[in-house]
């Protein structure tokens, strides 16, 4: 399964790919119509973390609790290669999904402009401009390439070595 990988050493904070996500599922390119018409909402969300900036978004993990727990069935994945993905229609907004996430990436949300009620939104991984052969909105939109979507294998990689680089800088530091 592909996921979205970040990098926060590289990150600017410039909150580019929420600004994207968000467009991208208000289906516009009017910033102005997404927000004051659309109620455009963001499924990434960029969080301090000391001098890091971390892009968060869903992990679609493999036995993903937002999906056990999930009375109505409107949280759901239809295979463990495919993302974790929300039916609007489904959802009665009972915040559960919010509650079980390890990430905190699920919100609660109004319903659009000719709905009652309220709706969880979290990351989909962009599964219409997918199959369009696009890239995520995020991932597109991003200056740095902080962002990038790839296997869960090759992520991990990536993160190790990060590490292992921060560890080997540190343990070299002093002893010059």
């Amino acid at each position: 399964m592909k996921r979205i990988v970040a990098d926060p050493t590289r990150c600017l904070a410039c909150r580019g790919c929420e600004i994207a996500c968000a467009l991208a599922h208000a289906g516009t390119e009017d910033l102005v119509v997404a927000i004051y018409e659309r109620a455009a909402m963001p499924r990434i969300y960029i969080e301090s973390a000391g001098k890091l900036a971390v892009p968060l978004g869903c992990r679609h993990c493999d036995d993903a609790p937002c999906v056990t727990v999930c009375p109505t069935g409107a949280v759901s994945r239809r295979s463990d290669l495919e993302p974790v993905l929300v039916d609007q229609g489904k959802c009665i907004g009972c915040a559960f999904c919010v509650e079980a996430c390890p990430f905190g990436v699920i919100r609660v949300v109004p319903r659009g402009p000719s709905e009652s009620g309220k709706a969880v939104i979290k990351c989909d991984l962009c599964v219409d401009r997918q199959a369009k052969g696009l890239e995520p909105a995020c991932v597109e939109a991003c200056p740095v390439d902080a962002l990038a979507l790839e296997d869960d294998d090759r992520g991990a990689q990536k993160a190790r070595a990060r590490a292992a680089a921060r560890a080997a800088a540190l343990a070299t530091d002093g002893k010059d």
